[in-house]
């Protein structure tokens, strides 16, 4: 009886057409993966960046270019090398001769979706470069602000730790991506579809077929709706629990800070908006908090010396708390 109420709250129709014709267009390309799309999908509506964690070769990079695609918006992409300077990424003041000033020149980040390719080649002062724009949205630069056009985000990917050349990103960039979505090697069966469709295409580039789907307009609509998705109180207990088990639990050094907390609650609600449901379920917490914490929290150096993976952690303290019924 409550969720025939419940249902008629908000209307998910445009919603949820929008995500599948979203969902159908990169899956003309992309084979699997079904995980790494949805999340990414539930950032849109969250408003938050998305780190992508992979081996070379699992379509990190190009699942981020057709997400791009799909919206009808600005795109840019910035290759992070040993190299690269802050003014590389941001932008620099350059004199006019003409006006006898100096005049702000925009760098790569100022755009909509922003594909930052294998974020941990740079160094940490790069890496500061982007403390500001992920969270506030904007850029100051000589004591100007500069506002960024929404909707803005930053979709990051980054090789395993483990390879040569990379640096660890610090622990308050990581705090600003919504999620760290890990991606795995694709199955046999997904391996040999994707063989078969590469081999079957006979075009210049596989990604023409992709189609914009979705517009600035509908996105910032979209996002509107999620802040009136239905979240319990004991739900809102459930995750706030969740975020204190991690800062008493031994095997964290570093646990969940209020934004991560906050994080799982935006999530949550819009992994239920895109399930088809105005109101949040355990659930959709439970999914959720695994990509929203991973990155967030720090092992002790024991468990880290073990082997222990920073999920099988937090699983342990979900089924440590009594999940609302």
């Amino acid at each position: 009886m409550s969720e025939e109420i419940f249902e008629q709250r908000i209307n998910l129709e445009e919603l949820n057409k929008a995500m599948l014709d979203m969902q159908n267009e990169i899956r003309k390309v992309i084979v699997g993966q079904d995980d790494m799309v949805r999340l990414i999908m539930v950032a849109i509506l969250a408003n938050g960046h998305v780190l992508i964690e992979g081996v070379p070769g699992v379509a990190k990079t190009l699942t981020a270019k057709l997400v791009a695609k799909c919206l009808q918006t600005g795109f840019s992409r910035i290759q992070f090398t040993p190299d690269l300077m802050p003014s590389d990424v941001l932008g620099t003041s350059i004199f006019n001769p003409g006006t006898g000033k100096f005049e702000f020149k925009r760098g790569p980040v100022f755009s909509n979706i922003v594909l930052i390719d294998e974020i941990n080649r740079a160094p940490a002062k790069t890496q500061a470069a982007l403390f500001e724009v992920m969270q506030e949205q904007q850029v100051t630069m000589d004591g100007i602000t500069h506002v960024m056009n929404a909707p803005f985000m930053v979709i990051a990917t980054q090789n395993p730790i483990e390879q040569e050349g990379t640096y660890r990103l610090p622990e308050a960039q990581l705090d600003r991506f919504l999620f760290k979505i890990v991606v795995p090697y694709p199955t046999e069966a997904e391996e040999i579809n994707i063989l078969q469709r590469f081999h079957q295409f006979t075009g210049d580039n596989i990604t023409d077929n992709v189609v914009p789907v979705i517009s600035d307009e509908q996105v910032m609509h979209l996002r509107q709706l999620i802040k009136n998705i239905v979240v319990e109180e004991k739900l809102i207990q459930f995750i706030a629990k969740i975020s204190v088990a991690t800062r008493n639990d031994k095997s964290i050094y570093l646990g969940a800070s209020p934004r991560a907390t906050l994080a799982v609650l935006n999530a949550s609600k819009a992994y239920a908006a895109l399930s088809g449901r105005d109101f949040v379920i355990p659930d959709d917490i439970i999914y959720i908090v695994k990509p929203v914490l991973r990155h967030r929290i720090i092992l002790t150096p024991e468990k880290e010396m073990e082997g222990t993976a920073e999920d099988e952690v937090i699983e342990k303290i979900i089924h440590s708390i009594e999940v609302p019924r």
